[in-house]
């Protein structure tokens, strides 16, 4: 299994601390709104990664952190007029509710700053007593200098990066270049907390080392988070981590590119954002995760109409051979052929191809030809019908590809209902068919073709096909 390595600028083959097991950590969001689509791949991209681990036998401890001390959630507090706290706690559970939408599962950990506070505050009063960082009146700051290894992540230049800092209005740093780990407060009213350099509250890039080193140690296999994340975020948990803790932070570093709206890149400062809240008023949470999956993590993504229908479109063909397979289980009799048996022998080429192209560099927009693939195989296979049993099977292996991804989890959409009028014209082609009346059949094929509805004649009876 190979892994770009963004530290590296190459891919790797993957070799976990602790054979079995791998500890990775996910940044998350800041929770003050819904999050949009751009927000929304990280989240759906390392879930695959995580699902795919596990699915190689692994066992992940997954973590992934809301930062819920942010100036942005301070404004929205005071513009919704409620606390801080209760502006976070409502984004957590909207958080849940969308990410649950787009068949995301909850990380082993997730850890919030403000249960994380004496932990921050220890680690940087560590870095202190090492050298790294110094407080400046009830401000703490590190000293980005003094860490040799400082640009390895982003490939920034440390010149280039001093020529282009500032020290802004009220900062009182040795160094532009200097970063904050800590923030004395300003007015009575700001949250705070009490620390050995008064009250205040921390840094947006501590967090997320002290989070880490807490619930999975000092060195950890996978960071990852998206590509705007390199710098400065990623690239300051690596100065503050592997200066407080003398080792290695992680060993591997994976970022996801950006989703483009006309070309540029999806923000809530720049206002060309959508929210999955919104976007699931008209999709459905797996027609946007197949979107996000169906092109390389590591490439950009041109949200758009036309790639949405085109996730429609690629998601219904799947959910309409689970369907089909489903309705000869329930029609179904027998066990299966000795040819039924060399053909699902040959469906093992495409679980082979599958691990192949999520090895490499979790390739998904492969995986996914591969699971179409698969059907194409499925569809001629049981054209003419088929075993219970083989149905079966052919489900199974489906199903076990569409799970790595996170696919074909919601069953509300297989479900078809069927209207006594709609009943009424299905049982009238019936007799129809069988009194050798073909044009009236076709009539109301027609019909019902019109009213979203597609029959499809099988040996275990017309199968209901609505969209």
């Amino acid at each position: 299994m190979k892994i770009y390595n963004t530290l590296t600028r190459r891919k790797e083959e993957f070799v976990p601390i602790e054979e079995g097991k791998v500890k990775m950590y996910v940044c998350g969001p800041t929770v003050y709104n819904f999050f949009h689509i751009g927000n929304a791949r990280p989240f759906v991209v390392f879930d695959t990664m995580r699902k795919y681990l596990e699915y190689r036998g692994y066992k992940v401890k997954f973590v992934q952190n809301f930062t819920d001390v942010d100036d942005k959630i301070i404004n929205r507090a005071k513009e919704e007029g409620i606390s801080a706290g209760e502006v976070s706690e409502k984004y957590i559970e909207e958080y849940y509710k969308d990410a649950a939408a787009l068949n995301v599962k909850k990380a082993n950990v997730h850890p919030k700053v403000t249960d994380t506070m004496k932990d921050i505050i220890k680690f940087v009063e560590d870095l202190i007593e090492k050298g790294y960082a110094y407080e400046s009146e009830g401000d703490v700051y590190y000293r980005a200098r003094k860490f040799d290894g400082y640009g390895k992540l982003s490939g920034k230049n440390i010149d280039d990066l001093i020529s282009g800092a500032r020290i802004a209005v009220g900062e009182k740093k040795e160094d532009p270049l200097d970063f904050a780990l800590w923030k004395a407060r300003k007015e009575e009213s700001e949250i705070a907390w009490e620390s050995p350099w008064g009250m205040g509250r921390p840094g947006w890039h501590i967090e997320c080392s002290a989070m880490s080193k807490k619930f999975l140690g000092t060195t950890i296999d996978i960071h990852a988070g998206g590509e705007d994340l390199q710098f400065p975020h990623h690239e300051n948990e690596i100065a503050q981590s592997e200066a407080c803790n003398g080792c290695q932070f992680a060993n591997y570093w994976m970022h996801n590119g950006y989703i483009n709206i006309d070309g540029v890149k999806m923000s809530k400062s720049l206002g060309n954002f959508k929210t999955v809240r919104d976007l699931l008023q008209h999709y459905d949470g797996e027609v946007l995760r197949f979107l996000i999956l169906s092109g390389h993590y590591r490439g950009p993504i041109d949200f758009g109409p036309e790639i949405l229908t085109q996730s429609q479109n690629g998601l219904a063909r799947m959910r309409n051979a689970k369907s089909n397979l489903k309705h000869l289980i329930a029609n179904g009799e027998g066990v299966m052929s000795d040819a039924e048996k060399e053909t699902l022998a040959g469906f093992n080429k495409f679980r082979e191809r599958f691990v192949e192209v999520m090895d490499d560099d979790l390739n998904t927009a492969d995986a996914i030809s591969v699971v179409f693939e698969l059907i194409t195989a499925i569809n001629t296979a049981v054209k003419d019908g088929a075993s219970k049993e083989f149905a079966q099977k052919a489900l199974d292996i489906l199903m076990e590809l569409a799970t790595v991804l996170g696919l074909l989890q919601q069953e509300k959409e297989e479900t078809v209902e069927i209207e006594p009028e709609i009943q009424a014209l299905i049982d009238e082609r019936q007799a129809a068919r069988k009194a050798k009346d073909f044009a009236r059949a076709d009539e109301i094929r027609d019909i019902l073709k019109e009213k979203g509805i597609t029959l499809k004649d099988t040996p275990q009876g017309v199968q209901v096909i609505r969209g």
